[in-house]
């Protein structure tokens, strides 16, 4: 009978909760890898590592990956560098915007942001920055 084998179900259920888990690790590890650089990787002395790191506990995620993104962040493991940004903007109708960016690469935020948001005039607040995620739009 075709489609009926369990195991091709079990495994497109599994690829697709692997996806969405992968996805909010990704996110998470970003978070802690940023906390750790502006804060120090203590999470007694620093209040947005541990909440960081009470994310990742409350998400299933590894404390290797958790230790591994605090060592990258504060400088012990090489990778990527990730930087914070804040952009602020007019939207249609006059709204004021304020968009807190995550990223990798600077080349490429502001035209990311501007392509997500529509026709909005925007401005860099502090540092400018471009990439990957839009955490929050206030």
């Amino acid at each position: 009978m075709a489609g009926h084998s369990k195991w091709a179900n079990i495994k497109h259920r599994k690829a697709a909760a692997d996806a969405k888990k992968g996805k909010i690790f990704t996110r998470l590890i970003k978070e802690i890898t940023v906390a750790a650089k502006l804060g120090g990787g203590d999470p007694n002395m620093n209040p947005r590592l541990r909440l960081a790191m009470d994310k990742g506990r409350e998400a299933n995620m590894a404390k290797d990956s958790v230790q591994n993104a605090i060592k990258r962040g504060s400088g012990q493991l090489e990778g990527v560098s990730y930087e914070e940004a804040r952009y602020e903007g007019y939207g249609p109708g006059g709204a004021a915007v304020i968009v807190d960016c995550l990223t990798d690469n600077r080349t490429r935020t502001v035209a990311e942001v501007r392509h997500t948001r529509g026709p909005v005039s925007l401005g860099a607040v502090s540092v400018t920055c471009s990439t990957l995620i839009v955490a929050r739009t206030h």
